[in-house]
């Protein structure tokens, strides 16, 4: 998805309009539907820079606000490094102007629509993807599976543009929010037989939608207009690349319409390769006292065959090895389990796997399944595909155990007590075991129909 190549200049001369509109491929290019499913509530736009989200989803924009959907727009950057060689204005007051800009923009496309300010700073969000993903993380929160995320096309070929996508692809796969793209940029550097045909999609504008749009952005006038006469003040969205913008359509790549899967959040991986212990799991004494009291909380004393998710270095995964005959662990990072299965290589009952959970599942019944610190780095859905999936592999008599940390997990949309909450609404029974501490919460459930466990009294 993402293009690689080098970045274009924005004063290079770039292909006519004219090219485009000539090219036959438009015929079979379909129209836009996703604001059309009926689960849809909300559209989140995010823009790179003020001018983005009128230039590549304006009309859009207006078209959800119109349908009556919610819509909310964040843009990452205050873009104050349009003018860099202004003698006019500095960047503090270019990013004032530029915000004002986008205020007013905003309004005539959806007068209630909310904006969103990141402020992560212009040119620089390749090194700020993680604070963009939580950024975005945070405005859709469990509603995604209702939203529809619309970003910058990450093979734009604008470091910031595809920064800001790529932080849109992996909030989208963390919050189940559906993903649709603009190319902005594309309509400049490229030729058309370098686009995307197969997984674009248009949306028609009328004429009083095409109005709109030019009403907002003409309110952009720091981009489209000089800033003065002075060299370095030149206007920077000239008529030639605005041409593009004017069109009776606008046009987006659908990502799931793209050839090939894409492993887009590679956090856990990044994570691994960064730090050796990125949890602390082999020196902290806060880990190793919660490794044994989630031992100690199992009702049983031993287990036939135990599941174990999100395993990463293998720590429990050993002390798990020695309360069952079979272990299997699985962790989603393929570095975790080359250094968990390097760690366990001497533990014969154990064996370590990649696996994408839930997507990713043994075809076995187990007797223990253990979700530790993991529930809350699952999407919604997720989630509730997990459940699921435990529910058809626990054999009768088992358990589940989960234990979760209890503050806030940056980035992602849900924290150990909701994990917790989710988990015992769905089970529809009170755990066996409950231990809750300010930081962590531990708790063991039963299958479900299974008998309460005779208490000690009984058995004597």
């Amino acid at each position: 998805m993402v293009n690689h190549s080098p970045a274009f200049l924005h004063g290079d001369p770039g292909t006519a309009e004219r090219q485009w509109v000539d090219d036959t491929r438009w015929a079979d290019v379909a129209a836009l539907t996703l604001l059309n499913e009926g689960h849809l509530e909300r559209v989140v736009v995010v823009s790179a820079h003020p001018d983005d989200e009128t230039l590549g989803a304006g009309g859009l924009i207006a078209a959800a606000a119109a349908a009556g959907l919610r819509v909310d727009v964040v843009v990452l950057t205050d873009g104050e490094a349009s003018h860099p060689d202004s003698p006019s204005t500095t960047p503090a007051r270019l990013a004032a102007i530029r915000r004002s800009e986008m205020r007013a923009a905003v309004h005539h496309l959806s007068p209630g629509s909310t904006v969103i300010f990141a402020d992560l700073g212009d040119g620089r969000l390749t090194v700020s993807l993680a604070e963009a993903v939580s950024t975005l993380v945070d405005v859709i929160g469990e509603d995604g599976r209702k939203t529809l995320l619309v970003a910058p096309w990450r093979g734009d070929r604008h470091p910031d543009h595809e920064a800001a996508g790529r932080a849109a692809a992996i909030a989208a796969e963390r919050t189940d929010a559906r993903l649709l793209e603009y190319p902005i940029w594309l309509w400049h550097w490229a030729a058309p037989d370098d686009a995307p045909w197969a997984a674009m999609r248009a949306l028609a504008l009328p004429p009083a939608a095409r109005t709109t749009k030019e009403a907002a952005l003409a309110c952009h006038a720091s981009q489209v207009r000089p800033l003065s006469q002075a060299a370095g003040d030149e206007v920077l969205l000239t008529a030639d690349l605005l041409a593009h913008f004017h069109r009776d359509r606008e046009v987006f790549v659908q990502p799931d319409l793209a050839d090939g899967p894409e492993k887009v959040d590679s956090a856990f991986d990044d994570l691994h390769h960064e730090n050796h212990d990125p949890w602390s799991v082999m020196t902290s004494w806060f880990e190793r006292r919660k490794r044994a009291l989630t031992l100690a909380a199992l009702p049983d004393e031993h287990y036939g065959r135990a599941l174990e998710i999100g395993c990463s270095l293998g720590l429990l995964a050993g002390d798990l090895a020695t309360r069952c005959d079979e272990l299997v662990a699985l962790d989603r990072s393929d570095v975790a389990v080359e250094r968990a299965r390097h760690r366990l290589s001497d533990a014969p009952n154990v064996q370590v796997e990649a696996a994408v959970v839930p997507r990713d599942w043994p075809s076995r019944t187990f007797d223990l399944v253990v979700v530790s610190e993991v529930g809350y780095f699952l999407s919604p859905v997720e989630l509730d595909g997990l459940l699921a999936r435990v529910r058809d592999t626990l054999a009768p008599g088992g358990h589940v155990v989960l234990c979760h940390w209890r503050h806030p997990i940056v980035g992602w949309p849900l924290d150990g007590d909701r994990v917790h909450d989710l988990w015992r609404a769905a089970s529809e029974q009170d755990p066996l075991v409950a231990h809750r501490e300010r930081d962590f919460i531990l708790e063991v459930h039963a299958h479900p129909g299974s008998p309460a466990p005779a208490t000690e009294g009984e058995r004597r």
